[in-house]
């Protein structure tokens, strides 16, 4: 016997029930098993570093081994003349635009005559055998001049600009006149001068945290013959990755076309450019195909991570608990290159007041250049960060009133009709109050006594402990981000349907499947509209279809699934106004448009800034051995408005999959640097959260349609993320009685 809830409602479904609605194809609403479950399970699934082609070189990148550094010479003479190397290529080489980025074009392809960060590239080496390009590699000869290193996210505003030739700031953002400073956002609501009858202040600290993906960097590109470039490749976006690509390499959009190959998880940290135009210059230099993998040192260096983050909170109210002004400033380190900092910098201004209705709100947001690692895209992003501030200061105020944490949220909870700090009435679906009830009535398993397997003890399998310093400690937090790209962002997905004259269908849509599923619901989608389980959908890639947009924000449900619905729909009908036969029809959702805040207050220039948004709220019981610094999350409850569930199967595993990396920043992950240099760039000293770590993971799944999505679908594998490091923390305050504002929390933070 399976039990799964939904809704909140039990559902049983005996063993034979289940395999004979498995007999029928997965639709909208089924708990369809993934496709490519067994296949990863089995190590059958071909990921994009299996790759091979015939003629095939390897691709090895120079990195520089210094944080921010001149370059005074570059000789690739010696690498040159090795056995095996078909091409050494410099920056010189680069035939079209030098530099590249997401939002803004500034970063180099292969640097010219500075470093900005450590591992960032300089050359590449094409060679037979991977042991050639990598001796290659390392005798191309550079000679550096050491530059002072600017690390210190609070002083570098006052230290020389790390990039001299670029405004400081673009695109209609808020003018900031400051040194290396990417974006400077501020929200005014309300009257911030506002006082309360009691207060309290905190400053908080998230780490640097790595996507830490299972499948490195990794790609093939095979020249056409013909000038063009066939790219295969792991990534998030494929469109934006051709229209990054292409002026580089001095072609024209359509004679470079990427391929989806195998992505072995994603996480946000794949929407930024890696291998992809350094394979295409040596494919088009040799004539060859040239296959890229980054080990697994490369890959912490070679990709962006999450903002590391400074936070400082003042939050005001009535005894009653109503919160009446929320004052925040939110610094966030970006690295050496823009990547999606000016996004994370606006999400955690956006979202930093939590789902709460406050009248008055001054918050402050700013992302700077440093040499420290990149950072960019990481699930939940913006929102994580300011959600554990956010939290823990609703915690610190309901001890300051003697209010229960979980009816100080009810009191203040966001609905439709509120006003969010940038002016925006939310319509549509946030069943915030809802969910918070949902997850606060979720049974707390009793403690276990003692004594116990050491196992189930605080630290687990290398645990010291025997359990007589252990204290337990229940605690609770509330998330909320918004759904699908905003402010203005023109965000569409195109979906192609070939429809045959017996009934079988062929889906084309370039989203990315990342591990999210969006593959499973494509054909959900299109066997439910087309009524025929004879639905294959064709490998993603830019040249037969328009751009689905990236895999990320939460998008790609809600859009792919809108794509392929309205295809679907057009190609039903024009068979039936041609009397049948083949057709083949493409069509293009847009979800209602946002428009961009005011560069100045923050507030809303249009109807909205944000289409839609989603709420989860997390109960976490946590034990702490608090003699030895140990810790272990023992049950985690959690209720998420997920709009309508396409596939409940894989909301529920989006669901833990978010969790679990919420727990990771909460008690392990952090990149640690030196001057600029990650000193843990692996998975024996970079630690995540293995299957011991995790405790069992209870969903409640809370529908309440989205009445502008298709099928009422919302977006579910950031809002998990976003709440889970505060609620592990919540926790672990409970049992220790630390105010702990920092995370990853550290052994020395919880021993007493």
């Amino acid at each position: 016997m399976c039990q799964f809830r939904n809704a909140g409602v039990p559902i049983r479904m005996t063993t034979t029930q289940q395999q004979q609605a498995e007999l029928r194809q997965a639709r909208i609403g089924d708990r369809g098993l993934r496709h490519d479950a067994t296949p990863k399970v089995t190590g059958e699934f071909a990921y994009s570093s299996d790759l091979s082609a015939a003629g095939m070189l390897w691709g090895v990148t120079v990195r520089s081994p210094h944080a921010h550094a001149r370059i005074v010479a570059l000789d690739t003479t010696e690498a040159a003349r090795m056995p095996g190397v078909h091409a050494v290529l410099t920056h010189a080489d680069v035939p079209g635009q030098k530099t590249y980025g997401l939002e803004f074009a500034d970063q180099p392809v292969l640097a010219a005559d500075r470093v900005r960060y450590y591992g960032e590239p300089v050359a590449l080496v094409a060679a037979e055998e991977p042991e050639q390009a990598r001796r290659a590699a390392a005798a191309v000869r550079v000679e550096y001049e050491l530059l002072e290193p600017v690390v210190d996210m609070e002083r570098a505003t006052e230290q020389p600009p790390l990039h001299p030739d670029r405004p400081t700031m673009a695109h209609g953002y808020r003018e900031d006149d400051r040194p290396n400073v990417v974006r400077h956002m501020v929200i005014r609501h309300g009257n911030p001068d506002t006082e309360g009858e009691l207060a309290v202040e905190g400053v908080y600290d998230v780490g640097i945290q790595d996507q830490a993906f299972l499948g490195p960097e990794s790609g093939l590109a095979v020249p056409d013959g013909e000038g063009g470039v066939d790219i295969h490749v792991a990534t998030q976006w494929l469109h934006v990755d051709r229209d990054q690509v292409a002026p580089c390499l001095g072609l024209p959009p359509e004679m470079v076309r990427i391929h989806l190959a195998g992505v072995g998880g994603a996480f946000g940290g794949r929407e930024d450019l890696s291998m992809q135009i350094h394979g295409a210059l040596l494919a088009l230099a040799t004539d060859r195909p040239v296959k890229i993998v980054y080990n697994r040192e490369e890959s912490f260096f070679g990709h962006v991570h999450r903002h590391p983050a400074r936070i400082w909170c003042e939050h005001r109210a009535t005894r009653a608990g109503e919160l009446v002004c929320v004052r925040m400033r939110i610094l966030l380190d970006g690295g050496a290159y823009a990547s999606s900092s000016t996004a994370v910098a606006s999400n955690a201004a956006s979202f930093a007041l939590g789902p709460y209705r406050v009248a008055n709100a001054l918050i402050e947001s700013t992302a700077v250049y440093t040499n420290n690692p990149p950072c960019g895209a990481m699930r939940g992003f913006g929102a994580v960060q300011t959600c554990f501030a956010a939290e823990a200061q609703l915690d610190k105020l309901a001890a300051a009133l003697g209010i229960d944490p979980v009816e100080l949220r009810l009191l203040n909870a966001l609905g439709p009709g509120d006003t969010l700090p940038t002016g925006q009435v939310i319509e549509g679906s946030l069943p915030t109050a809802d969910v918070i009830r949902r997850a606060a009535a979720l049974p707390v398993p009793e403690p276990e006594p003692l004594p116990r397997d050491a196992i189930r003890l605080p630290g687990g399998a290398g645990n010291t402990t025997r359990g007589e310093g252990v204290r337990r400690g229940v605690g609770f937090a509330v998330g909320f981000k918004n759904i699908c790209y905003s402010e203005g962002f023109d965000d569409y997905t195109a979906a192609r349907v070939l429809l045959r004259a017996d009934g079988s269908a062929e889906i084309h849509c370039a989203s990315a499947e990342v591990g999210q599923g969006v593959t499973d619901v494509i054909l959900q989608v299109a066997r439910t509209e087309l009524g025929t389980d004879e639905v294959a959908l064709a490998p993603p890639g830019t040249a037969n279809v328009g751009s689905a947009g990236s895999a990320s924000a939460s998008r790609m449900t809600w859009m792919a699934a809108g794509a392929v619905r309205d295809a679907c729909r057009a190609a039903l009908e024009e068979q039936k106004r041609n009397g049948g036969g083949e057709v083949d029809v493409e069509r293009v959702y847009r979800h209602p448009r946002t428009m961009p805040l005011d560069p100045e207050t923050g507030q809303i220039t249009g109807e909205r800034a944000h289409v839609s948004f989603a709420v989860a709220a997390m109960r976490v019981v946590a034990e702490v051995d608090v003699e030895l610094g140990l810790s272990r999350v023992v049950w985690i409850g959690t209720a998420q408005d997920v709009g309508k569930a396409v596939n409940p199967l894989a909301v529920e595993g989006q669901i833990e999959g978010g969790t679990a990396q919420g727990l990771g920043l909460a008690l392990m992950e952090e990149i640690r640097t030196r001057d600029g240099l990650i000193t843990n760039a692996s998975f024996t000293d970079y630690l995540i959260p293995t299957a011991l770590d995790m405790p069992p993971v209870v969903a409640e799944l809370v529908e309440h349609p989205e009445p502008d999505a298709p099928y009422g679908v919302k977006g579910v594998g950031e809002p998990p993320t976003v709440v889970s490091t505060a609620a592990v923390v919540s926790a672990l305050r409970a049992a220790t009685g630390r105010e702990l504002t920092r995370v990853p929390v550290r052994p020395d933070d919880i021993a007493l």
